[in-house]
């Protein structure tokens, strides 16, 4: 049978619902391990992991045999599932619904690496947070988005 080659990366952005800051620092290493293996079981293979209490970026190599949709869906849904279980929160814990994902040139990978893994040092050097990081990702890939929703995501 003939074998499928393939480089498609993905970098995806998503929240707490309500961008709670409820990744805590107390398991935030633990739910980063636990997210890679969801992603090893649905064998894919994790290039980066890391975020901030509000928000997480996971840089993926994906199979062509799973959407990119079916395989976020897949990670918050097995791993909001095991925060609950771990009761690592007075309550109950969810992903907010959407979020972001930008497809990565190959030649970009260890670029887009660097940046997830220096998150803490970057959000520590700037002021401006969150939003206007997830609006400059949205403008440098040409993202079209309306500033109404981006307001409504960060409700």
């Amino acid at each position: 049978m003939p074998k499928t080659y393939s480089q498609i990366y993905f970098h995806y952005v998503f929240t707490p619902k309500y961008r709670n800051a409820w990744i805590l620092p107390a398991f935030e290493e633990k739910l980063h391990k636990y997210i890679a293996g969801i992603i090893d079981n649905l064998g894919q293979t994790l290039i980066q992991i890391n975020g901030m209490s509000d928000h997480i970026h996971i840089l993926v190599r994906l199979k062509p045999n799973m959407s990119s949709s079916v395989f976020i869906q897949k990670v918050k849904a097995n791993s909001s599932k095991w925060i609950n279980e771990q009761q690592f929160l007075p309550e109950k814990f969810n992903w907010q619904t959407g979020g972001a994902v930008f497809s990565v040139d190959y030649r970009k990978v260890d670029v887009v690496k660097r940046y997830i893994s220096n998150q803490k040092v970057h959000h520590s050097k700037k002021k401006n947070g969150f939003k206007k990081e997830f609006v400059k990702f949205l403008d440098s890939y040409d993202v079209d988005y309306e500033i109404d929703d981006i307001e409504q995501f960060f409700i």
